[in-house]
């Protein structure tokens, strides 16, 4: 198949998945220069034709349905004994797979996902279709996080929202409901409690019934009660355990009537998880005609195809149905009672209890721009029958009469005939997602899967929100709003920038400094020493980074550079003559000072003490050592004190030590 081209438009590149009755295929679309899904039907299915017709009715289903939250269908065709179905690719991977990376998901995420997939439903429900194989390996998730539900492949549409199956059960064991398995008549309500099972898997990990064979699986959906989904997960709220159970009831009844009733409580659970939900009402004690409950016969199920069932008729059901036939007899003979009172054929009345001709004709009215209480008024005054159509109108106001279905306006009618007229409920409203903490550069894609568009974009200064997030949005997270509408954002800049002068650093102290810059709200970054020969500049700042009078951002790191005398290493001085000391390039270049004592000592005396100083030590250039030496001979010498009294013509003996 790899290689193949269909149409001469769709070349197949590679196989990215498969299914119990198809391959799905990346392929290059040559006219538009894209990446398409391609679905291939399997060359076993093709000669079946129930088969087929289900393959091609996934594309039918899906063609006129628009949402984000959906994935597209392109094109159809065949070739060659080739079934094929383009769809958008869609890059990412199943719900499925993320479960499965993950264990499970966290209740954030959880609902996050839930609520596209019930928006996709809703979408669906809306137009009539009932997908019947929601399931986590039939939601795809793009790696930006939009969910695409797709494979409506068992999908069904329906006239009066309800559908019915003749003798298949049709769906995958885990996730469908009751009914489904019974083999009875299904509507919306089915894919709620599929979904109710795929949230339930998100959150635990687990699916509610398992068990080693599809049979009995299916007998735990009809007879088992699931484990709440808070007893294996404790973190989700519970206002999430509740939905969950809702829309997994037996009864459905007792579950949530619509997909938007459920995308309502998962909004409002977004926004507040202290929200409680409305748990299913209880069963009434009064009796009622109920349909049959039996366990469905299965034959070589596959999770992903269909399977026979073939339904029983017990003893059990065979006393309602006598009783709804008793019900339905009293309900004639009350009828045929009624009329005869009303004086039969010959007391037709309109509803404003005016007498009627039915013989009479009159022209039915062009009530088109009308309310429709004007236009009911209107009908019924020339003794017609006011009957409405409600569908949602972006053009038309809401409550005015779109256009009269039936009898064409202008044509002559009996009295006592219906007019059907279709009135606008306005524009198609969606629930106001919550964008509080979104990037910007995400909600253009975001709002486009709720069916909604960026309006409005201010921003302001936020010591809480992230810069470049949503601080708030107008309408509110909850509102209704017209499919299309515009939502306004106002975005974080951040925490506001304050501007602060820098002081002028220059002459001042290093050890004053630290004390100015923290009163200019800035802080200290560097400090560099540079040496200097000049005892006057030491400790002095000369250079500063930002530079004085400049302005920055409060907090800005400030470096300095300050002046320090240069250091030199002493070395051994013991032991040296007065002579080789002078020698030293220390010494001789003037970057330590020596004192001698005794002060009469010639170049020849040595040194035998350093006064507060040993070899190694790092000293300040300019620095006096002061040197304790004596004669090399050892002998008395003269000192430079002044003779004592009686002696004024010598010296008195001995080496002096230098005072102290």
């Amino acid at each position: 198949m790899i290689g193949t081209i269909l149409n001469n438009r769709y070349e197949i590149l590679e196989k990215i998945g498969e299914g119990g009755m198809a391959e799905v295929y990346k392929a290059r679309c040559h006219k538009l220069n894209r990446y398409d899904a391609v679905k291939i039907l399997k060359r076993e299915s093709a000669n079946d034709p129930l088969v087929v017709e289900k393959f091609k009715r996934e594309a039918t289903a899906v063609a006129n349905l628009s949402d984000s939250n959906i994935v597209n269908i392109f094109d159809v065709g065949t070739q060659d004994g080739i079934n094929y179905i383009v769809m958008e690719y869609v890059k990412g991977k199943t719900l499925k797979q993320l479960i499965n990376e993950n264990v499970r998901l966290s209740y954030e995420r959880a609902i996050d996902i839930a609520i596209q997939i019930t928006k996709a439903l809703d979408c669906a429900h809306r137009n009539n279709i009932i997908h019947r194989d929601i399931k986590p390996q039939n939601i795809l998730i793009t790696e930006e996080g939009i969910v695409k539900v797709t494979d409506f492949g068992i999908a069904k549409a329906s006239s009066n929202v309800t559908i019915t199956n003749s003798n298949k059960v049709i769906g995958s064991a885990h996730y469908f409901s009751p009914e489904q398995a019974r083999g009875n008549y299904v509507d919306t309500r089915t894919d709620i409690y599929s979904l109710g099972v795929v949230i339930y898997e998100m959150v635990t990990g687990k699916v509610p019934f398992d068990a080693e064979s599809p049979v009995t699986i299916a007998l735990k959906h009809l007879q088992d009660t699931p484990i709440p989904p808070i007893e294996l997960n404790s973190s989700i709220p519970s206002g999430l355990n509740t939905l969950i159970m809702r829309c997994m009831e037996k009864d459905p009844n007792n579950r949530y009537q619509s997909a938007r009733e459920v995308l309502m409580d998962l909004i409002n659970i977004q926004r507040n998880l202290n929200y409680e939900v409305a748990a299913a009402p209880p069963d009434n004690d009064h009796t009622r005609v109920m349909e049959p409950v039996n366990a469905p016969r299965y034959n070589d199920y596959d999770d992903e195809d269909d399977y026979d069932y073939e339904p029983r008729v017990n003893n059990k059901t065979k006393k309602y149905l006598i009783y709804a036939l008793i019900g339905i007899f009293v309900l004639v003979i009350g009828v045929i009672t009624a009329y005869a009172l009303m004086g039969g054929k010959g007391n037709n009345k309109t509803p404003n209890n005016s007498i009627v001709d039915k013989g009479e004709e009159v022209e039915v009215p062009n009530v088109v721009g009308m309310t429709k209480d004007e236009a009911k008024a209107a009908i019924e005054e020339i003794g017609l029958v006011y009957e409405e159509e409600l569908v949602n109108d972006s053009e038309v106001e809401k409550d005015k009469v779109i256009s009269v279905v039936e009898p064409e306006v202008g044509s002559k009618v009996k009295k006592g005939r219906k007019v059907v007229v279709r009135v606008s409920l306005g524009a198609e409203t969606n629930v106001v997602p919550d964008m509080s903490d979104i990037q910007e550069e995400q909600l253009e894609q975001m709002l486009r899967s709720y069916g909604f568009k960026v309006g409005k974009i201010t921003r302001e200064f936020s010591d809480e929100v992230e810069k470049g997030k949503v601080i708030r949005q107008s309408p509110e997270p909850g509102e209704e709003l017209e499919e299309g509408g515009k939502i306004d954002f106002v975005i974080s800049k951040g925490k506001e920038i304050k501007m602060v002068r820098v002081p002028n650093l220059k002459g001042k102290s290093i050890d004053e400094i630290e004390q100015i810059i923290h009163d200019a709200g800035l802080t200290v970054q560097d400090k560099n020493p540079k040496v200097t020969d000049d005892p006057r500049q030491v400790g002095k700042v000369f250079e500063q980074n930002p530079p004085a009078n400049s302005e920055v951002e409060e907090g800005t790191g400030v470096s300095v550079s300050y002046y320090v005398l240069e250091q030199v290493t002493l070395p051994n001085l013991i032991g040296k003559n007065i002579g080789e000391i002078k020698k030293l390039d220390i010494v001789k270049n003037k970057k330590i000072n020596i004192q001698i004592f005794p002060t009469y000592a010639d170049d020849s005396y040595i040194v035998v003490e350093v006064d507060g100083y040993n070899e190694g030590d790092k000293v300040d250039v300019g620095t006096t050592i002061r040197l304790a030496v004596e004669s090399p001979n050892g002998g008395d010498e003269e000192d430079d004190e002044e003779p004592s009294d009686g002696d004024h013509n010598g010296r008195n003996g001995g080496n002096r030590k230098p005072n102290p």
